[in-house]
Order: structure tokens, then C-alpha cells, then sequence
């Protein structure tokens, strides 16, 4: 049961930093060089990689390692028209069934996503901005609705993260987790909506795009 704890963590970091572009298609990964980077053996990270190939996040490349999968600009374009489709409307739709004392709890995950974004940690941040996301699709009931979001999520690239960290703005990005609760704990169906469709749509904008 530990060692699939440790294969799931590794594979969620691993996860964290393609989407955040700190892994570029392209460059050969090891296992022992990646195991050294999140303090593990080689031998979790082998494990996650065979997870992730499953995904189609990452091709194998034998004795050596494996690559990252790079993912076109049609395709991030794609992946945000499903998210906006799906993402915004049924949030809208389950802010009245949140219950008030679960509102602590969505503000301690905005936290943790203002947190990595304070530290420059881009796999944190990452990780944890999937976790707020979800956890708020979960109220929806529907499994295999959050499963997709993910499986999206997990395939898009925000490249420009590094850019925003740089330049001191990320933490910003990050606080708007706090205004999705606060409209949320309001009762604000349309409001929430629309802040979302703004939100989710700088994933295809700034935060895809290294800026200059």
C-alpha cells in the first residue's frame, strides 16, 4: 500500500511539472536523475512513467528514459473550448448545493495554490490548482465528468507560469481561487460563472505563452 502511495505521488509530480512546462517535450528524462529531483528511489518513478504512457503524457524511450509529450497549439485550443463548455456552467450549477461548513475547506486548497505561487513552486502550484477544480466538479456527482476535466486538465501546457512567477504576478493568478469561494459562499450562480469562463480562458491566453 506504500509503495503505491509513493507511485501516486510521484506520478501527480510528474504530472504537475509537464503541465507547468518544467519538463519539455523533446529532452530525455531518466528515472534516477528524477528520482533524485523528488527525493525517491528510481524505482516509483519508473512506475509512474508506466502510468503516464498510459495517459499518453509521455513515450518510453528504452534503457534511456522517456519524453514528454508534446502537445500542439490545436490541441490547447481544443482542451480549453471542452473546458469552457463544461467546467463553468456546472459550477454554476452546484454553488447552491456547497455546504457552508465545506467553505473552510475550499479556502485552505486556495490557500495551498497562493502558497506555491508565493514560493515560485510551479509543480505546487499546479497540483494544487487541479485539486481546487475538481474538488468543485465533485459536487456535481458525476465521475466520469471530473475524470474528463482531469484527463484535460493533465493534457494542457502553461507554459507561461514561469514567466508570471518572474515577474511577481503569479501570486495575483492564484488569489483568484479566493474569489471563486467568496462567489461561491454568496450564492452567485451567474457571477461565478462568468469569473470562471475568464479564468479557465487564460489558460489558452497568458498562461500558455512564455511572455517576453
Amino acid at each position: 500500500m506504500e509503495k503505491v502511495s509513493l507511485r501516486d505521488k510521484v506520478s501527480q509530480a510528474l504530472r504537475a511539472a509537464i503541465i507547468a512546462g518544467e519538463m519539455e517535450p523533446g529532452v530525455v528524462y531518466s528515472a534516477p536523475a528524477l528520482g533524485a529531483r523528488f527525493g525517491v528511489s528510481a524505482t516509483p518513478v519508473r512506475e509512474a512513467m508506466v502510468d503516464l504512457a498510459r495517459e499518453n503524457l509521455i513515450s518510453i524511450v528504452p534503457n534511456k528514459g522517456f519524453r514528454v509529450t508534446e502537445v500542439s497549439e490545436k490541441d490547447l485550443d481544443d482542451i480549453t473550448r471542452i473546458r469552457l463548455l463544461l467546467e463553468p456552467p456546472i459550477v454554476r450549477d452546484v454553488t447552491p448545493l456547497i455546504p457552508a461548513e465545506d467553505f473552510p475547506r475550499l479556502r485552505e486548497l486556495a490557500a495551498k495554490i497562493v502558497d506555491g505561487a508565493e514560493r515560485g513552486d510551479l509543480v505546487e502550484y499546479t497540483a494544487a490548482d487541479h485539486l481546487f477544480h475538481l474538488t468543485l466538479l465533485g459536487y456535481a456527482d458525476n465521475s466520469r465528468l471530473t475524470q474528463l476535466v482531469s484527463d484535460l486538465r493533465d493534457h494542457t501546457r502553461l507554459f507561461g507560469l514561469a514567466s508570471l512567477a518572474k515577474k511577481g504576478q503569479l501570486v495575483d493568478v492564484a488569489r483568484e481561487h479566493f474569489t471563486i469561494v467568496d462567489l461561491i459562499e454568496s450564492r452567485d450562480q451567474e457571477a461565478v460563472e462568468a469569473f470562471l469562463r475568464v479564468h479557465i480562458g487564460q489558460a489558452r491566453g497568458r498562461w500558455a505563452k512564455p511572455e517576453d
